[in-house]
């Protein structure tokens, strides 16, 4: 049998609107403290693609959000109520399979500089430089 060519019907050699390859769009945890923010995340990461598993306000709830829905990445805002960012990224890393994790602030990277260093997060991006394609490159760049 000869193999189908794309003048044999108007589907072959196209991709669907929702073919995406066979790979599953990226799992996100949003974590800030500021209601706002997340739903802004959360529209944006959406409409890039990601899917968006869980929003959590304070260390303690993204602890708790990230084990039961176990995301592959987890936008973390630096300043949070209770634990600051760099300590539940700590925590994170311990997790048996632990996620992706990007630091994020509405300060600058400079302010952070030496303790993002020493972190396990994969990065940082500052919330006005957020966008899908900027937080795909540290899930493609593992």
């Amino acid at each position: 049998m000869a193999p189908a060519v794309a003048g044999d019907s108007p589907d072959v050699g196209r991709a669907g609107a929702c073919d995406d390859g066979g790979v599953a769009p990226p799992t996100v945890l949003i974590v800030d403290d500021h209601a706002d923010f997340r739903t802004f995340a959360r529209s944006l990461l959406e409409a890039a693609g990601f899917e968006v598993v869980g929003v959590a306000e304070d260390g303690a709830s993204a602890l708790a959000a990230a084990r039961a829905a176990k995301p592959g990445l987890v936008l973390l805002d630096v300043q949070l109520p209770d634990v600051d960012g760099f300590g539940v990224c700590e925590q994170l890393a311990l997790e048996e399979a632990p996620p992706v994790v990007v630091l994020t602030s509405s300060r600058s990277r400079s302010m952070y500089r030496g303790r993002l260093a020493a972190s396990s997060a994969r990065g940082f991006i500052a919330k006005a430089e957020l966008s899908g394609p900027a937080l795909a490159a540290f899930v493609d760049g593992a």
